[in-house]
């Protein structure tokens, strides 16, 4: 009996002496679940929670050596990904400039598209007119006598004009012959090519020249946008970077001064009037003066469109020229601005004005109201004078760059 108590009390000794050996090579639960842990100081919640309890895992999990990077992984585990340990490691400076020249590109691209369909949406009413004619051409199996009767009546309609239209006409013609054209679209294609090519002669771009104070005279019938024009050109050259003076040389229309002032106020420019019914020479002088005494850049001058009195409109505008060229200043431009709703009225101003002061380019308003487009054409070829800038609309982003290829393609596309 006394044998027996003793090989009991072995036993359990030696099972104490075993679970005390365990327990020291298992970490303890109270380890595991303290929150402030020396080597995991961040709260439990926030722990990823990718293998479980620890209670889980077997002895040789729980034996491995700690390197600092987590547990060893189990088969089937993704492999672990390496930290980048070098410190100067991130985009380099070629990367950042070529994404930003990219992004730039592309804000571009995308700015010129959002013009290019308001230049196209805006000749709708002129477009509108020629749709019916360019439709029909295009039906017809091949080219007749009633493909150049519709072209010839789409044309003059637009207002091309009769001398621009035979002209034109004329010339298509003979490419016609000698390319072997057969096909109305082919027609078409060609017509707008000679369009575009007769358009495209001449420099579009406003003049501008370093130095002393350039001017630029606006000039034409009362009712044109004259003042509008002015105030529009006036912003954009401002935001440019050139300084400017406005010149409201329109002394015979009640309000003209007021109103040219009140663009003046909007875009920052200065401002030189005279008294109401004045001599307008003395107005663009006085101008020419301020814009040299402040270092302005340019003068854009308002004129009269009629007189009240027996002076002559075309004396008085070659008069305000002279003075105008009189140092400090010096013209570079003489635009005529013309309403593109008067049609070949518009051609009739045009040779009256240049005949008295050298227009130097035209400036075309109301164009997106106008279903009489064509006299750009008429302009361009019977005067020689290209058309500058188109107006499109009543804010001052309307006021653009006049593009041949696309007026073409927008008048007849």
């Amino acid at each position: 009996m006394e044998i027996v108590i003793l090989l009991i009390a072995l036993l359990v000794l030696s099972g104490s002496v075993i679970g005390i050996v365990v327990s020291r090579g298992r970490p303890r639960q109270d380890d595991w679940l303290d929150p402030v842990d020396d080597e995991r100081s961040e709260p439990l919640a926030e722990r990823p929670a990718t293998r479980g309890s620890p209670l889980d895992l077997d002895d040789a999990e729980l034996n491995e050596p700690s390197s600092g990077v987590g547990l060893a992984p189990r088969p089937g585990d993704p492999p672990p990904v390496e930290a980048d340990t070098d410190a100067g490691a991130g985009p380099d400076d070629a990367t950042v400039a070529e994404i930003e020249e990219a992004l730039a590109h592309a804000v571009e691209a995308e700015q010129a598209e959002a013009v290019k369909p308001r230049f196209r949406d805006r000749l709708a009413k002129a477009r509108s007119l020629l749709a019916g004619y360019v439709g029909s051409v295009l039906s017809r199996p091949t080219i007749d006598q009633e493909t150049w009767d519709d072209l010839e009546e789409a044309l003059i309609r637009a207002d091309v004009g009769m001398t621009t239209t035979a002209a034109v006409l004329d010339a298509l013609k003979v490419e016609v012959a000698e390319k072997g054209i057969t096909e109305p679209e082919a027609l078409l294609a060609q017509l707008k090519g000679d369009l575009k090519a007769r358009l495209a002669v001449g420099d579009r771009s406003l003049q501008f020249e370093p130095g002393a104070p350039n001017v630029w005279l606006f000039v034409g019938v009362n009712g044109v946008g004259k003042t509008t024009t002015i105030g529009k050109l006036g912003k954009i050259c401002q935001a440019e970077g050139r300084s400017v003076v406005m010149a409201a040389g329109d002394t015979f229309r009640a309000a003209a001064a007021e109103q040219l002032g009140i663009w003046a106020d909007r875009v920052g420019a200065k401002l030189v009037k005279g008294a109401e019914g004045g001599d307008p020479s003395s107005v663009i002088f006085d101008a020419v003066q301020r814009a040299a005494s402040t270092n302005a850049d340019l003068v854009l001058a308002d004129t009269a469109g009629r007189l009240h009195t027996k002076v002559n409109l075309m004396e008085q505008l070659r008069k305000v020229r002279r003075v105008a060229e009189k140092p400090p200043g010096r013209v570079t431009e003489v635009l005529l601005v013309l309403d593109a709703t008067t049609g070949q009225n518009g051609l009739t101003q045009a040779q009256q004005f240049t005949e008295a002061v050298e227009v130097t380019g035209v400036v075309l308003t109301k164009l997106d109201g106008s279903a009489k487009g064509g006299i750009v054409l008429a302009i361009q070829g019977e005067l020689g004078i290209p058309v500058k800038l188109v107006g499109l609309g009543e804010t001052v982003d309307d006021l653009v760059p006049f593009d041949p290829d696309e007026f073409v393609e927008a008048l007849l596309g």
